[in-house]
């Protein structure tokens, strides 16, 4: 009987959730470490740089950061476990 490789199916809604809860959690969930590790840094630098600037205008402009890398966490975090699944590449950044 030949060796067969069977891929870990990961849930996508599982990573969808984690990501829901802390941005890059669904990313380690798809066994995606570095994305996930720079996720969740883009998340908290962004936070930081709202509050650290929140007193004049480009505070509130850049507002919708932490936002737009959350969304795009979970986002991302569906998509790679569907990509898993079905057995596509699937690649993690600075690889």
């Amino acid at each position: 009987m030949p060796n067969v490789i069977v891929p870990n199916k990961k849930e996508p809604v599982i990573s969808l959730i984690l990501s829901l809860v802390i941005p890059g959690l669904g990313q380690l969930y798809n066994t995606q470490v570095k994305k996930g590790a720079i996720l969740f840094i883009a998340y908290v630098v962004s936070i930081v740089l709202v509050y650290a600037t929140w007193s004049n205008f480009v505070g509130f402009c850049i507002m919708v950061l932490p936002l737009a890398i959350w969304l795009y966490g979970m986002f991302d975090a569906y998509r790679e476990a569907t990509k898993i699944n079905k057995g596509e590449p699937s690649k993690d950044w600075l690889s």
